[in-house]
């Protein structure tokens, strides 16, 4: 990246794969040790909502990575 404002699709990233590594750390706390999360008595319903996070946070990523990383990449434009 080396246009100006880059810095904010460079912090966007950043934010997406901390998000989605904090929700990794979750989920495998569940697996490892459900007896210790005595809050969550649906453990499937929590795991999946942490990967309905992860997946959003996946999804960011893929747009940065098609629309933005890139210059090469075809852009979308307002008249397409």
């Amino acid at each position: 990246m080396s246009k100006p404002g880059d810095y904010l699709i460079d912090a966007l990233r950043k934010h997406a794969e901390g998000e989605i590594s904090k929700r990794i750390a979750n989920v495998e706390t569940y697996r490892l040790n459900p007896a210790g999360i005595g809050e969550h008595s649906d453990m499937i319903e929590t795991i999946e909502k942490e990967l309905d996070v992860i997946a959003r946070f996946d999804d960011i990523i893929s747009v940065v990575d098609k629309y933005f990383d890139d210059p090469d990449k075809k852009k979308l434009t307002l008249h397409e």
